[in-house]
């Protein structure tokens, strides 16, 4: 029970001490000692305190509707690859290193100048924008998908979409979810709507 009411002590504290860093991330080491940082040097820190963590559903939808707006991309596209990669989780990060709502690896974070990619708007307004891109790079729907999750050159080397089974699986996936909103009449609208 002490050691149970010491480890929120030591959580409140240190999230006092960061309450202006933004994200504090956390690891377990081996000998089960945690560590903890607002800067976090290594991969194996995951986030544990966010200010972006109380952002909800419909905030995230009107983001999302802006830069779409903006880059002129179809909304429910993005909002389709938004729903598979993260289920609109801002604080998710795949095995490959992917990050945040769109799940931007770290390769394409530094590509699209990403710097928090835990801040929703920041991490939406750079995987649109990316969405962007590979619109004007493949034109097709199903190559811009392949492309967001195998990457561009993959596209290229296989002329289409990738032989990989996740790439399959993923735009298989997406696009099933894009055509069932592409029929929902007024699904734009902010309201909740079961996806």
């Amino acid at each position: 029970m002490i050691r149970f009411f010491s480890f929120f002590i030591i959580v409140f504290i240190l999230a006092s001490s960061f309450s202006n860093a933004g994200t504090i991330y956390f690891y377990k080491d081996k000998n089960g000692v945690l560590h903890f940082t607002d800067i976090p040097d290594n991969p194996k820190y995951k986030p544990f305190i966010s200010e972006y963590s109380l952002i909800n559903k419909n905030q995230i939808k009107k983001i999302l509707k802006r830069y779409c707006q903006i880059y002129n991309v179809d909304y429910y596209l993005a909002y389709s690859i938004l729903k598979v990669e993260s289920n609109f989780n801002p604080n998710a990060i795949s095995k490959k290193g992917a990050k945040g709502l769109m799940q931007i690896v770290p390769v394409t974070q530094r590509e699209l100048k990403i710097f928090s990619p835990f801040d929703p708007e920041e991490n939406i307004e750079g995987g649109v924008r990316y969405i962007r891109k590979l619109m004007d790079k493949f034109g097709r729907i199903e190559l811009v998908i392949a492309a967001y999750n195998a990457g561009p050159n993959a596209v290229i080397k296989y002329n289409g979409i990738p032989p990989y089974r996740e790439t399959k699986n993923y735009v298989r996936k997406v696009l099933k979810l894009y055509k069932s909103l592409k029929k929902k009449k007024n699904f734009i609208t902010l309201s909740e709507d079961g996806n």
